[in-house]
C-alpha cells in the first residue's frame, strides 16, 4: 500500500514512465517502499551511495537527469545540498531542510493509479575516467504483476525462493545484489530483514531469532565470520538457513572450503555485475568438484575471446562475454563507453572487461578482474579517482593507486608516489597524503597506506605499467 500510494505522489510530481527517481538512504524499511514505487510506476531507480561526498552525490542526481529524490533523515547533512530545483524531493524519518515530509505525502496520495508498468534499477558504477556511470537497462515493456523477470526466474528456479522464505540482507543498500535481491525476494512473496549494517557476531544472532531461511554476502563477510570464536559461532541455532549465496568478489578457496565445513554444503556463488548482462551459477557439490570455479551461465551464452575478437579455445584465458539476444544495457550519455563493453562483430555479446577461462565441462574461471579495478571487501574501487586527488597535491610528482592483498578484505588501496625533487619521505607526509585524499572523495576510495619510490614504471608513450607495481 506504502509502494502504491508513493507511485502516486510520484506521478502527481509529473514524474512519467523513463524518469528517474533518487534514493539516499541507508538500510531502512522505505528505501524498500520506494523500489517498489518506482517497479510499479515504471520509473528507473537510482540508489546512491552515502558514503559519498555531496559534490559525487550532486553529480549522479544531474548526470541521471533525476526529477525527484528521497532521502533518509538520517543522512541530512549529505542530502540537504543535493537536487536543489527538483520537482519533489521528501525526506523520512525526520527533517531535511528543503525536503517534504514522506510520511504525510503517503497519507495524502491520492487514489492508487490504474495502470502499473514495470520499471528498471539503474545503478552508478565508476568509470576508469573517475566519473561514475549510469549503467541502464531497458524498460521491460510490461505490467509489474506480468511475469518475465528472467532474474526473479532465476532466483526461484535456482534458490527455490518463495513466500515462506525470509531473506536477511546484510549489505548496503545502494549495491545492485541487495536491491535486486530484496526486490527479487518481494516479488516472490518472500520477507525481507535488513540489518542496519553488518555485524559478523549480531548476523548469527538475527538468523536465530528471524529463523532466516536465505542470505547474501560478499567474501569479506565469511571471513569475519570464521574469524569469530568457536563458542560465538556455536552459540547460535543456524538451522533454519538452507541457503547461504555470495558474490561480488573472489571468495578465497580456502574461505568458502570452511564455510561449507562450517554450515554444510548450502554456500551457493554466482558471478553477474552491475550491468546484469550475464550470471554463472555454481552450487556447493559442483564447486567441489571444480574448487575456484564461479559456475556455468544461467543467463547468457557465455563467450571468451582473445584480443582480435576470436573465441578462446578451451582453456584459454581470454575476456568473458556473455551473449544476449539484444543489448542489455547502455551506459547513460557515454555510447562511446557503450561501444567498448560490446564485442566488435556481436553487438549483442557484452564485457566488462573481466578476464577468464572455460574448461572442458564449461565452468568458468576468472583470471583476472577489470583492468586496475581493486574490490575492497565487495566494493569496486577505481584507481583513478584517488590518483586524480593526490596529482594535485604539491609534494606529488608522479602516482599510481593499485589494490594490493588483504587478508580480511580481500584488497586493502595503496598509493605509490614518486616525489616532487626537494620533497622527503616520511610517516608524516603519507599520512598528510591519506587525509588530502579523504578531504576530496569518498574515504573508501582513498589509500590505506602509502609507498614512496624514486620513480614510477612507464612507457615511452607515458603508459603507466601497474603490473610492476603489483
Amino acid at each position: 500500500d506504502d509502494s502504491a500510494a508513493l507511485a502516486r505522489v510520484l506521478h502527481d510530481a509529473g514524474l512519467r514512465p523513463g524518469d528517474v527517481v533518487a534514493l539516499l538512504s541507508d538500510n531502512a524499511p522505505e528505501a524498500l517502499v520506494v523500489l517498489w514505487a518506482a517497479l510499479r510506476s515504471g520509473l528507473y531507480i537510482t540508489a546512491i551511495n552515502h558514503h559519498l561526498t555531496a559534490d559525487e552525490a550532486g553529480y549522479i542526481v544531474s548526470d541521471s537527469g533525476a526529477r525527484a529524490l528521497i532521502a533518509s533523515a538520517a543522512l541530512s547533512e549529505l542530502a540537504a545540498p543535493v537536487g536543489a530545483g527538483l520537482p519533489l524531493r521528501l525526506a523520512f524519518g525526520g527533517d531535511i531542510e528543503g525536503h517534504g515530509c514522506f510520511e504525510e505525502a503517503l497519507a495524502m496520495a491520492g487514489p492508487r493509479l490504474t495502470e502499473q508498468p514495470c520499471g528498471a534499477v539503474m545503478l552508478y558504477s565508476s568509470g576508469t575516467t573517475g566519473f561514475p556511470k549510469g549503467i541502464q537497462p531497458e524498460l521491460p515493456g510490461r505490467s509489474v504483476e506480468e511475469p518475465g523477470d528472467p532474474i526473479v526466474a532465476i532466483a526461484k528456479a535456482l534458490y527455490g525462493i518463495d513466500g515462506s522464505d525470509i531473506y536477511y540482507s546484510p549489505a548496503p543498500i545502494y549495491h545492485a545484489a541487495p536491491l535486486r535481491w530484496c526486490s527479487m525476494v518481494h516479488a516472490l512473496g518472500g520477507t525481507v530483514v535488513l540489518a542496519k549494517r553488518f555485524d559478523a557476531t549480531a548476523t548469527l544472532a538475527h538468523i536465530e531469532r528471524y529463523r532466516v531461511t536465505v542470505t547474501q554476502m560478499v567474501p569479506t563477510m565469511f571471513i569475519r565470520l570464521l574469524k569469530l570464536d568457536a563458542d560465538i559461532r556455536t552459540r547460535h541455532d543456524l538451522s533454519s538457513l538452507r541457503a547461504v549465496i555470495h558474490a561480488a568478489a573472489p571468495c578465497p578457496v580456502d574461505a568458502k572450503q570452511a564455510m561449507i565445513d562450517w554450515l554444510g554444503p548450502i554456500i551457493y556463488e554466482y558471478y553477474s555485475s552491475t550491468e546484469a548482462h550475464g550470471m554463472t551459477f555454481i552450487d556447493s557439490p559442483d564447486w567441489l568438484a571444480h574448487p575456484g570455479s564461479v559456475g556455468r551461465s544461467v543467463l547468457g551464452v557465455l563467450h571468451i575471446c582473445d584480443d582480435d575478437g576470436l573465441e578462446s579455445p578451451v582453456g584459454e584465458v581470454g575476456t568473458v562475454y556473455f551473449e544476449r539476444d539484444a543489448l542489455p544495457f547502455r551506459y547513460l550519455n557515454d555510447p562511446e563507453k557503450t561501444a567498448g563493453a560490446q564485442h566488435p562483430d556481436h553487438p549483442t555479446w557484452t564485457t566488462v572487461g573481466d578476464l577468464g577461462r572455460v574448461d572442458a565441462d564449461g565452468y568458468l574461471y576468472l583470471a583476472d578482474r577489470k583492468s586496475f579495478m581493486i574490490i575492497s571487501g565487495g566494493v569496486n574501487i577505481y584507481p583513478q579517482e584517488a590518483e586524480n586527488a593526490l596529482a594535485l597535491h604539491p609534494a606529488v610528482l608522479d602516482v599510481a593507486v593499485i589494490g594490493v592483498p588483504d587478508p580480511e578484505m580481500g584488497e586493502r588501496v595503496k598509493a605509490v608516489v614518486q616525489l616532487a625533487e626537494g620533497v622527503c619521505e616520511s610517516d608524516e607526509l603519507a599520512q598528510e597524503l591519506i587525509e588530502h585524499t579523504r578531504s576530496r572523495i569518498a574515504h573508501y576510495k582513498a589509500p590505506r597506506e602509502v609507498e614512496f619510490i624514486e620513480e614510477l614504471p612507464r612507457t615511452p608513450t607515458g603508459k603507466l605499467v601497474k603490473g610492476k607495481l603489483r
